[in-house]
């Protein structure tokens, strides 16, 4: 089967936007670091015997080994980005396309002194409230 084909039938979309995606991801590979360990706990032991007689690794050891890699594989990536400084960033552009948006859209209703004035301040009383 084609990967463009086992992807369209999980029905995956592109990411808007990597930084908020890989945060989620850092948090889901948390997670499952958490659960993992979870399992060694439980473990009367991290070893067992073998058919041959050789002592073996329990699977839940090797998972909880594989998930401490990917949690320093990507919290290391979110250091190395500075995921959250561009994500203030990202919301300090947003915030101010958007005092633009209405400053331009009082300018073109013929909106001025005081009425715009008001205009504003309700607008940010709106956004305080969404926050």
């Amino acid at each position: 089967m084609e990967a463009r084909t086992v992807l369209a039938e999980l029905g995956v979309s592109p990411v808007g936007d990597p930084l908020e995606a890989l945060l989620k991801l850092a948090g889901q590979v948390l997670a499952w670091q958490a659960a993992t360990a979870a399992l060694v706990n439980r473990l009367d032991g991290i070893r067992y015997p073998g058919a041959n007689g050789t002592e073996q690794l329990r699977a839940e050891v090797a998972l909880y080994e594989r998930a401490m890699d990917r949690a320093v594989q990507v919290l290391s990536a979110i250091a190395r980005l500075n995921i959250d400084e561009r994500l203030v960033q990202v919301t300090e552009k947003q915030a101010d396309a958007m005092v633009s948006a209405i400053n331009a859209a009082l300018v073109a209703a013929g909106v001025e002194g005081e009425q715009a004035e008001q205009a504003r301040r309700a607008a940010a009383r709106h956004l305080r409230s969404v926050e």
